[in-house]
């Protein structure tokens, strides 16, 4: 037969694995877990053949804000799984919410005129819990795939009213909006660029898409900048950029209100304020990604309460359903809403997921929404935010190796540098974030490398003594750290004298 011919073809051990139906496993490595060829799974931002195994393998979760590795070992999740565990794990009302809507109608799609109670309800309470006008409700499969319809809905939106011409993109350098081709074109950082290009490039962004300079005064001002003149300086760029492309040519601006992966970075004083101004003047939508700052991590529903953003579009997913089960929206405005009506008037609005508003997500979000409302989570955020924020400050500012601490809410940052007072960074070979983390999780919290910068979001239900933990853990790993970088001749022995941590009127906010 066919089938045979072909197999007679194929080499011995090939032949051996499809006749005896098993997994080929290369000869260099004879374990599934990730690491090397052979290896099936492929970790995310990582090598594809990486050449050590993981660092450890979580296999189960406990009550609040701890899970367990295969070994054995409890570790307090400072990062709340990936920015995205809000309320804690084990919650027993959203894993029966889960449970109970499997049972009832495990899956329906919203294509056409089809749909579901669930979702009809999900969107219905989610446009009341959002403080903003909102109109229509599109759900996605999570975060990356959110960002992505609101920059197609901006293009149709700019299509219906007859501009084909304003599309381009305004977004900001260190600014994390996701992986897929829109998304990634969307985000600041080079790592989701490089090798990614399409078209004749050989990296991305794609073209139309165009970035302004990170809100982070600590590294990106000049020389004895304040923070208002930075903040000046950076709203005169978006100005000098809209000036210069063409405000007839630009569709949005996308801002995450703290921008969280790319390095978690407060923005300055009225900075945002200023930059919804120029969208105004500009006739330029403002799409503000809450996939992070969402559902009360800044002590508020949404991080655009804080910062006095009323955006045309928003986007959410993580902590929509805790991460419980994957899931995206975003909320259009009723101007942006009557728009896309009026453009597909004569035909459809071309698009919409498979997954997208799946009834056990709805069903998941609803409950999440339920918890964050009756158990005043936002509250439990502004009471256990200036125990962490303050608590970072004092376990850092002794240390010779911490720059900057840097954080609003439930979610906060430390800088490592060479030198507090020049702000020197390290050569990123020694890797001193590396070390940190690595200290950290051996003292049994989780936290998040991002080079030289630590990052912390616990879920937002973590208690004060468990707080105590995570800095406890973290002034270990940070003293541990220095001493190691001292035995190796890195750093001059220490000095009683340090000039103060770097400070801004957002940098430690509390509430």
């Amino acid at each position: 037969s066919r089938t045979r011919t072909m197999l007679r073809s194929c080499s011995r051990p090939l032949r051996m694995a499809i006749g005896q139906g098993r997994r080929w496993l290369s000869t260099t490595n004879d374990s599934p877990r990730g690491e090397g060829k052979g290896a099936p799974f492929l970790h995310n931002f990582h090598k594809a053949f990486p050449e050590a195994p993981p660092v450890s393998v979580l296999v189960s979760a406990e009550d609040g804000v701890y899970v367990r590795d295969e070994n054995g070992n409890r570790l307090l999740d400072g990062l709340a799984g990936l920015w995205s565990v809000s309320l804690g794990y084990n919650q027993e009302r959203i894993v029966q919410a889960a449970t109970n809507q499997m049972r009832k109608l495990p899956y329906s799609h919203s294509f056409w005129n089809h749909g579901h109670d669930v979702g009809y309800q999900l969107a219905d309470e989610l446009s009341t819990f959002i403080p903003f006008p909102v109109e229509k409700i599109a759900f996605t499969g999570g975060g990356s795939d959110a960002n992505d319809t609101a920059i197609k809905f901006a293009w149709f939106y700019n299509n219906a009213l007859g501009r084909v011409n304003k599309k381009k993109i305004i977004a900001r350098n260190k600014a994390y909006h996701g992986v897929t081709g829109i998304a990634s074109s969307l985000s600041g950082l080079p790592g989701l660029h490089t090798g990614f290009g399409a078209a004749g490039a050989s990296n991305l962004p794609l073209p139309g898409f165009v970035h302004l300079t990170c809100p982070h005064l600590y590294r990106f001002g000049h020389l004895g900048e304040t923070e208002e003149e930075f903040s000046s300086r950076l709203v005169q760029e978006f100005e000098d950029t809209v000036e210069r492309e063409g405000a007839e040519t630009i569709a949005a601006f996308i801002a995450e209100p703290l921008m969280g992966a790319g390095g978690v970075y407060p923005p300055p004083q009225n900075y945002l304020e200023a930059c919804q101004s120029i969208c105004h003047e500009n006739d330029i939508l403002f799409i503000a990604d809450e996939v992070v700052c969402g559902f009360g991590r800044l002590g508020e529903h949404f991080g655009s309460q804080l910062y006095h953003i009323v955006p045309d579009m928003i986007t959410m997913a993580k902590a929509l359903t805790s991460s419980y089960i994957p899931m995206g929206a975003v909320a259009i405005s009723p101007q942006v809403a009557e728009v896309l009506a009026e453009g597909s008037a004569g035909g459809i609005l071309g698009h919409g997921y498979t997954y997208g508003g799946h009834p056990v997500s709805c069903a998941v979000a609803l409950e999440c929404l339920h918890i964050y409302e009756e158990e005043g989570i936002r509250h439990k955020v502004q009471e256990r935010a200036p125990q962490l924020l303050e608590g970072l400050h004092r376990i850092c500012k002794g240390s010779a190796i911490v720059g900057e601490v840097r954080g609003r809410g439930l979610i906060a940052a430390i800088e490592f540098v060479r030198d507090r007072e020049t702000r020197q960074a390290w050569d990123p070979a020694v890797g001193v974030g590396a070390m940190v983390g690595r200290k950290a999780r051996e003292k049994g919290v989780i936290v998040r490398v991002i080079g030289d910068v630590v990052a912390m979001s616990p879920p937002l239900i973590i208690q004060e003594g468990q707080v105590e933990e995570l800095l406890a853990g973290l002034e270990g790993a940070i003293q541990e750290t220095e001493s190691e970088l001292r035995a190796k001749g890195l750093l001059p022995p220490s000095s009683s004298s340090l000039p103060p941590l770097f400070s801004t009127s957002l940098q430690l906010h509390v509430r």
